[in-house]
């Protein structure tokens, strides 16, 4: 079985900063994408960041400058560091990862973690 776990939310005053981490787990023989995904109450599942086994990235185009995006690709890990944090930003938060299973023929899959809760407020 393959697992997504998340770390590192919580509850941070505005302007603050906080580090999300993403392990994976379980019987897999390579990741590709790994990234992160928020769902605010009430609105859809949207795009944070996203980064390539080679360590290409991509951003929401409105989160760049505050949020980077982080990988070891040793340990299967990915990071979201996420500073000046605002009100908006408070949701839930979801590592997300392409995995191959190593079998010929085997397609990559996409796993979800069960998600990180960040609010932001004073």
């Amino acid at each position: 079985q393959v697992q997504l776990v998340e770390s590192g939310g919580g509850l941070v005053q505005p302007g603050g900063s906080l580090r999300l981490s993403c392990a994976a787990s379980g019987r897999f023989f390579s990741i590709n994408n790994m990234g992160w995904y928020r769902q605010a109450p009430g609105k859809q599942r949207e795009l944070v960041a996203t980064m390539t086994s080679g360590g290409s990235t991509n951003y929401a185009d409105s989160l760049k400058g505050r949020f980077t995006i982080s990988r070891e690709n040793a340990k299967n890990t990915v990071y979201l560091r996420m500073n000046s944090l605002k009100p908006e930003d408070t949701a839930v938060y979801y590592c997300n990862a392409e995995l191959w299973n190593g079998a010929v023929g085997s397609v990559w899959m996409t796993y979800w973690g069960q998600g990180t809760q960040v609010t932001v407020s004073s």
